[in-house]
């Protein structure tokens, strides 16, 4: 499925495939950054133009369908699949711009692992579909050190590790779909520890201990952990100004639940996370850093001093 090379008639590499990135919100700017620095040239789409891209040397396209022709392979930053799938067909769409080439589609989104798999079963054959979902948040793709999951076949993983490595370290876990399962697996951990990083703040602040004191000690201790790190500052002083989007976190829990009934698991704990964070979106707090839990634990007690808030 690898795209020849039309002098030598072999496979191109995956240095010499043309790269898109289509979606260039607070992960995929920077990642497309990362990438155009280091293969000096990149093609990208977007609702709105990125003109530091631009400057930088990118390559603007209007439309899916003109990302689609001017790239072999395109790492998709959207939220989900429904905002890729509405760009797929028609006039406009991706799959006008491939025409019959061989083609490689990267999902960095977090998604469902079924809906992918949907997705893979309705494209064309020339076109070949592997899920990249990232960890480590805006600082992560800033710095270029994300945690990237692969899943799909062997050879399309590692054409995908090689033109996703200025991004950060993917690793390949397994068939179409284990890399959304993987990024499932990681929000599961990250809702538990910052809904936990949240309540004992404020539990903290309410019993006469400094929070800032507190996170110092144990940060160094079984309590620490990068999510600390990040969310340190904000969950003391109560800046819950949006980075990591707190609603974000209800479709990762509701995939992570789809899983678990797909594999017959019966957690104890996500059923809880779910409902507190959908909670948290009707309270009117989802579009706040998931270092709102602070707050949110604030909100739904009933008396004591409430946590500083920044609006």
């Amino acid at each position: 499925m690898t795209p020849l090379d039309e002098e030598t008639g072999r496979s191109a590499s995956a240095s010499d495939l043309r790269l898109g990135v289509w979606g260039l919100g607070a992960m995929g700017e920077p990642m497309a950054q990362h990438l155009l620095t280091a293969r000096g040239a990149l093609t990208v789409h977007a609702r709105r133009e990125r003109p530091a891209l631009i400057d930088a040397g990118a390559v603007w396209a209007t439309t899916a369908r003109d990302l689609g022709a001017a790239t072999d392979a395109v790492l998709v930053m959207l939220p989900d699949l429904p905002q890729l799938e509405e760009h797929l067909d028609g006039a406009d769409g991706l799959l006008g711009g491939i025409g019959d080439r061989p083609y490689l589609i990267m999902i960095g989104s977090t998604s469902s692992p079924v809906g992918v798999r949907e997705l893979a079963a309705r494209l064309p054959d020339t076109v070949r579909l592997v899920d990249c979902p990232v960890s480590g948040g805006e600082d992560g793709a800033k710095a270029g050190t994300l945690s990237i999951m692969l899943g799909g076949d062997p050879d399309d993983t590692d054409r995908a590790a090689s033109l996703l490595a200025p991004c950060g370290t993917p690793v390949r876990l397994g068939p179409l779909g284990a890399g959304e399962v993987a990024k499932a697996c990681n929000q599961l951990v990250v809702a538990a520890t910052i809904m936990a990083l949240g309540e004992a703040t404020e539990l903290a602040a309410r019993s006469g201990v400094d929070p800032a004191a507190l996170w110092h000690l144990l940060g160094g201790g079984y309590a620490g952990s990068r999510l600390l790190e990040s969310r340190r500052e904000k969950l003391v002083s109560g800046d819950d100004s949006p980075s990591g989007i707190a609603e974000y976190m209800v479709k990762d829990l509701r995939f992570a639940n789809d899983i678990a009934a797909a594999t017959d698991t019966r957690p104890a704990l996500l059923p809880a996370l779910r409902a507190a964070f959908d909670e948290i979106v009707e309270r009117g707090l989802g579009g706040r850093d998931i270092a709102v839990t602070r707050r949110f634990t604030a909100e739904r007690s009933s008396s004591g001093t409430p946590s500083p808030s920044t609006s």
